[in-house]
């Protein structure tokens, strides 16, 4: 059964009701479609549909003469707004639908998203976001075949957005970057903590290599690498500063990557492997650290080791991390600087 296409925009709200009630009657094995005289007053025609699956009513009153508004405005007629979905405004003249009121039956929810987007059509609203959790997925190709498009997927639930304005769609678009981590960390003996990992490509085979990661949702850079050195050698640190970072495209289904190399300070020194990810963990003299063939032959590798090394001579400041509040959010946000002209820095600036 398909709900036919029609052009929201050259038709009046009684015309889509219509269309909508010619949808229920040509598919009388799915619905029943009743008309009810008991509201035909200044209101117009009461329009009733039953779901033969569950029973659920809904009614939409209305007549060309009488004024619907939506969302911000004044609150339409209590029929009518019994068939749009459940939904709220965004801050961008768009529409966030409610995931928590969406419709169990498939059908019911084809229709109600047909009036509601000609609903928001006629309010002037611009894109309109949709949540299916994982339970509701069912209604994916329903709102894909209403004109939705994918805008990302999270482990419980699907986002799909649709734009009404003709145009170019200004919603913003899908994370496009993973941001990971690596914790070079050296104790007083000049040693490196290094790791072998389980699994890895024929390239790196052999490497010892300083514990790498990826950052979590909500997750600071600094806090990520601290967590990750932990994870993968039991060995507590403390965040001293970024000393690089390295930016590439094209990494893992078509998204770039952001890689920070961040110098921690040791706390510990014994060693407790992760068995699901780390082969072997040690301490490792610097310089046989830096002579490792597979170092000395790529140009990123060394580049990061000339770095860290220089960090260590005090001849390179990496960036500290700083709390800041923005009065534009008002949120307390992380910023990386390089602190040159502080008396307390221990490290001379270029």
């Amino acid at each position: 059964m398909e709900l036919k296409s029609f052009s929201y925009n050259s038709m009046s709200t009684f015309e889509i009701a219509k269309s909508c009630s010619t949808f229920f009657s040509n598919s009388r094995h799915k619905f029943g479609v009743r008309y009810s005289n008991e509201f035909n007053c200044n209101r117009g025609l009461f329009l009733k549909t039953y779901s033969a699956s569950d029973e659920s009513c809904f009614a939409a009153v209305t007549t060309s003469s009488h004024s619907v508004d939506g969302i911000n405005g004044s609150t339409p007629s209590l029929y009518y707004r019994n068939l749009l979905l459940g939904a709220f405004d965004d801050e961008y003249g768009g529409v966030v639908i409610d995931p928590n009121r969406l419709p169990q039956d498939s059908y019911a929810f084809a229709s109600m998203l047909c009036l509601s987007l000609s609903h928001w059509k006629k309010l002037g609203k611009k894109g309109i976001w949709l949540k299916l959790p994982l339970e509701k997925s069912d209604l994916v190709p329903v709102a894909v075949k209403e004109g939705f498009e994918y805008h990302h997927a999270e482990p419980g639930y699907v986002m799909l957005t649709y734009w009404i304005p003709e145009g170019p769609c200004m919603l913003p678009a899908n994370a496009s970057h993973q941001v990971g981590i690596g914790g070079f960390v050296i104790n007083d003996n000049d040693e490196v903590l290094v790791v072998q990992e389980k699994h890895c490509s024929p390239a790196t085979l052999g490497l010892w290599k300083i514990p790498t990661g990826f950052i979590h949702e909500a997750e600071e850079i600094y806090t990520g690498a601290v967590r990750e050195v932990k994870e993968e050698t039991g060995i507590d640190t403390d965040f001293i500063e970024v000393i690089a970072f390295r930016h590439v495209h094209n990494v893992a289904f078509e998204k770039s990557d952001l890689f920070f190399i961040c110098m921690l300070r040791p706390l510990s020194s014994s060693i407790t492997v992760d068995d699901h990810e780390i082969e072997a963990a040690k301490w490792m003299p610097l310089v046989e650290f830096v002579e490792q063939p597979l170092i000395q032959e790529d140009s990123m590798f060394k580049k990061i080791v000339d770095i860290f090394i220089a960090r260590l001579g005090k001849r390179y400041c990496g960036l500290s991390t700083h709390q800041v509040v923005s009065k534009f959010d008002g949120k307390i946000s992380s910023l990386y600087y390089n602190v040159i002209d502080n008396d307390d820095a221990n490290c001379v600036g270029k």
